[in-house]
């Protein structure tokens, strides 16, 4: 009682202790890693191999199971339990029939102990009146080798497997012996299992509440990064709204930068152009002129060039420029006006917007600091509060008082290992000797059929056998006289040990195997009328709960901790002190003073949002970009010059040698030059305004909404900042606050968890009960009943023993008289042969002729007279 209080003691302090925490869930951030239970190392290893005597013991239980099929009598037995004796009396028919195998068994038994004394003097009186097989005469018949050698197999058989009964139940003797000098191991390492378990908890329920730190110092962690982890949360929420506003700032003022370059692109190309195609419009028309006056040449008249030359002269009017780039406006007002816009450093401006935004999370922090300090000074006392707990119980003196009743307990088992070993010598030797009358049964059995069976003499006649052959069939009617005097003891002996170990199989090993014992100790009412349940009626003084023997030895057989195995939540239930709200309602209380004012944050002042305006009134919308593109698509020249000049050489190939042909390839090598040298920059210079016009028809398409609609965004978002943030910020420190709740969570609910299953694990409880179970059923009522299944075996097998063996003497043992033929019925047998070798047998030569069937009707002896001799 005082080890089972202090257990209780010890588990309530431990509830108390996890009283300061609650569930663990997964947190956004992750799982803390509170590392693993500290738990003892149980040694005991409840589990028993017979090893090959198992063989005998399947064997033993077989056999019971014929003498017992019947199922668990559970109802009678709780009647019996319940003293329901009126019950039981009418329901007296259920337990005959329960153990009508054992009754017939026990009623065979007592019939053979009353009986085979009575048979064994009446046996020896009729012995000593000559019958019985007592008569020194023997009959002559013609298959006496045949049956002497049945009667010699049969008794042989016989002794073998008396021996292997005998051998049996010596090997369960001495298997008993074994077993229970491992008892002393067994039960101290059970005693040792206990002092780790009692000594072990305190250190894990310690443990349990120093992991408190893991989850204070992450909390901890959690509050000096709250700028990076609220202020990152608010700035990232904000950030949907009034980063895209000034994305687009930023892109108007980049647009303004390309505006500008664009411009001055097309006022440098536009000069260029103008310029370049005047002077190529120049030598276009003179180059056009010299070549007319080539054509006009006398040798272009002459047959077979007049053709060649007038093709040529009809494609004269394409030396020519095809784009005029006079015709085209400037853009020099729009340039300076776009100039004028950009001496404000738009991007600059959107740059501190970013900047003023970005330290949204410093600004977090630096608001937060008072709540920070005041929320760490809290946990430092909830971490007070939980080692405060553990020192209100006074944890050494229970465990002094537990630890001292354990060692009280084994000194007091071990006190009684001496007398448990003396008994089990006085009861190894009772064995032994039991084993030893069997034994000395079957010396004299096969000492009786080796003398018998080597002195048997088969020339030598009934009256003249040899004394070896003499002394075995001695040894034989010895063993006889043994048997019938042993037989009825070994067969009381195995009549108690069966009808004591078959019912303690049948009625404690058997249902504990299959629980069928738990169910009985667990049936309602069963041991106090008044309580439904007992066991938690004597722990806890509430019947009602649901806790059963059964469920107690599963969850310790499961290795789960004590105070699920007793269901010890009825009592203290820790899911009430494991609540969260308990614990951080002051936390949650904190975090509604988080209020961080972001309403001098400015995205965008008034006068960058003018110079978007004043961009879009700069009069690049208004230009004519049509014109512009128009020009540019026409091209340079109305011809590619190239390709002139190389049909003009082609055509010059055609005509004669000479100096027309020379001419005009001078004119197609002046051509190439002027494309290469005025045309190709040209070209250049036309790209260069393509690419510019293009562009910035590109930025002023719809410019007016574009700007407008970034200052609706740049306005929307600080609008949101300035008047709606605290939504936002409020929703993000509930977050975030759950964050830190959340730890809690996962701390409370590992203690939880563990206070269940790793803390307190009660396998030894379960190891009791089955190192119990063991030592009962394993050790001793199986060797127990292979003993006296063995024993049995040999004493059943007595009595053929001893039939055999009396038929058997009579072909051993010397004979005073035998039957008498005539010497024409010498057989052979060897008897009356012996005149055949000489010798005289005496008692055909002291007794007169005559027929001794009609004097001795009986065919016995004849009347002793003194001087026959042997």
């Amino acid at each position: 009682m005082m080890g089972k209080a202090g257990l209780l003691l010890l588990m309530l302090w431990g509830c108390t202790v996890c009283g300061s925490q609650t569930s663990m869930q997964r947190s956004p951030q992750g799982t803390l890693d509170f590392g693993f239970v500290p738990c003892g190392v149980y040694e005991t290893h409840a589990y028993f191999e017979p090893g090959p005597i198992g063989i005998l013991f399947h064997l033993v239980h077989s056999f019971l199971h014929v003498v017992q099929p019947n199922p668990f009598p559970q109802d009678l037995i709780t009647k019996v339990a319940q003293q329901k004796l009126r019950e039981v009396k009418q329901e007296y028919k259920k337990a005959i029939y329960y153990e009508i195998g054992f009754i017939v068994c026990a009623s065979l038994g007592v019939l053979f102990v009353l009986f085979m004394p009575l048979v064994g003097l009446c046996f020896c009186m009729c012995r000593c009146c000559d019958n019985c097989g007592g008569e020194m005469h023997q009959r002559q018949k013609k298959n006496a080798d045949c049956r002497r050698g049945c009667f010699v197999t049969l008794l042989f058989v016989t002794s073998l497997i008396i021996s292997a009964g005998v051998l049996c139940a010596y090997s369960a003797n001495q298997n008993l012996s074994t077993q229970l000098k491992g008892v002393r191991k067994l039960v101290n390492s059970n005693f040792r299992d206990l002092k780790t378990f009692v000594n072990d908890t305190p250190a894990q329920i310690e443990y349990l509440a120093i992991q408190y730190n893991t989850a204070k110092n992450k909390v901890i962690s959690d509050l000096d990064n709250i700028g990076p982890l609220l202020g990152s949360r608010i700035h990232a929420q904000l950030g949907k709204e009034v980063l895209p506003a000034l994305d687009g700032a930023l892109g108007l003022a980049g647009a303004m930068r390309e505006t500008k370059e664009a411009l001055e692109n097309v006022s440098v190309s536009l000069e260029v152009l103008q310029e370049a195609t005047d002077s190529l419009q120049v030598n276009l028309v003179n180059e056009q002129a010299r070549l007319s006056n080539t054509l006009n040449d006398p040798a272009c008249s002459s047959p077979g060039v007049s053709t060649t030359c007038s093709d040529i002269r009809s494609t004269l009017s394409q030396l020519s420029i095809s784009a005029n780039f006079s015709t085209l406006p400037n853009v020099d007002t729009e340039l300076a006006n776009v100039k004028n816009v950009l001496k404000t450093d738009l991007s600059n401006i959107v740059q501190k917007g970013y900047s003023t935004f970005n330290d949204t999370p410093d600004l977090v922090k630096n608001q937060t600091t008072n709540i920070v300090s005041g929320i760490k000074s809290m946990l430092d006392d909830i971490g007070s509060n939980i080692t405060s707990f553990s020192k209100q119980i006074p944890v050494q003196d229970i465990l002094a008082n537990v630890t001292l009743y354990l060692s009280q307990s084994q000194s007091y088992v071990e006190d009684y290992y001496p007398v448990i070993d003396k008994y089990d010598f006085y009861r190894w030797m009772g064995c032994i000797v039991v084993c030893c009358m069997v034994a000395l049964i079957l010396t004299f059995n096969f000492l009786g059929l080796l003398c018998g069976t080597c002195g048997y003499d088969k020339h030598a006649s009934p009256t003249t056998r040899g004394f070896i052959s003499n002394t075995g069939g001695n040894l034989l009617m010895a063993g006889v006289g043994f048997s019938f005097l042993f037989s009825w003891v070994l067969m009381l002996i195995v009549m108690i040990a069966f009808v004591v170990g078959g019912n303690v199989e049948k009625l404690v090993c058997e249902p504990f195997g299959n629980r069928a014992l738990f169910r009985v100790l667990d049936t309602p009412y069963l041991i106090n009328p008044y309580w439904k349940n007992f066991l938690p009626g004597f722990l806890y003084q509430n019947p009602e709960i649901d806790l059963t023997f059964e469920k107690l030895y599963s969850n310790c057989k499961e290795n789960k901790g004590i105070y699920t195995a007793l269901q010890l939540d009825n009592i203290l239930n820790i899911s009430n002190y494991l609540n969260t709200s308990i614990y951080t309602k002051d936390v949650v209380d904190m975090f509604e003073f988080v209020n961080v004012n972001l309403s001098d944050m400015v995205l965008l002042d008034a006068k960058a949002k003018q110079n978007l305006l004043n961009f879009t009134n700069t009069g690049i919308v208004s230009i004519n970009y049509d014109a512009y593109l128009a020009e540019i698509n026409k091209g340079v020249t109305k011809v590619d010059l190239l390709s002139f000049a190389n049909n003009l050489e082609s055509q010059a190939d055609k005509l004669p040698k000479g100096a027309l042909e020379n001419a005009l390839k001078g004119h197609a090598s002046s051509i190439r030059f002027i494309h290469g040298q005025q045309v190709v920059p040209l070209e250049q210079a036309m790209s260069t305004l393509n690419q510019s016009i293009r562009l910035l028809q590109r930025t002023t398409s719809d410019l007016p909404n574009k700007v407008n609609n970034v200052i609706s965004a740049i306005d929307a978002a600080q609008n949101l900042i300035t008047n709606n943030a605290s939504l936002i910020i409020t929703q993000e420190t509930k977050k975030y606050m759950e964050v830190m709740i959340g730890y809690f969570k996962q701390y409370l609910d590992w203690v939880k968890n563990s206070m269940m299953m790793e803390v307190a694990t009660c396998k030894p409880v379960a190891n009791i009960v089955d190192t119990v179970e063991i030592v009962t059923c394993s050790f001793v009522v199986d060797s127990l009943n292979t003993f006296w299944f063995g024993l049995g075996c040999c004493t059943v097998f007595l009595i053929p023993s001893i039939i055999i063996s009396v038929k058997l003497a009579k072909f051993f043992r010397r004979m005073d008289s035998e039957d008498v033929y005539d010497d024409m019925e010498i057989g052979n047998n060897g008897y009356h042969n012996e005149h055949l070798h000489g010798i005289q047998n005496p008692v055909m030569t002291s007794i007169p002729s005559y027929d001794t069937m009609t004097r001795f009707p009986r065919a016995s002896a004849p009347p002793r007279q003194a001087e026959w001799g042997d």
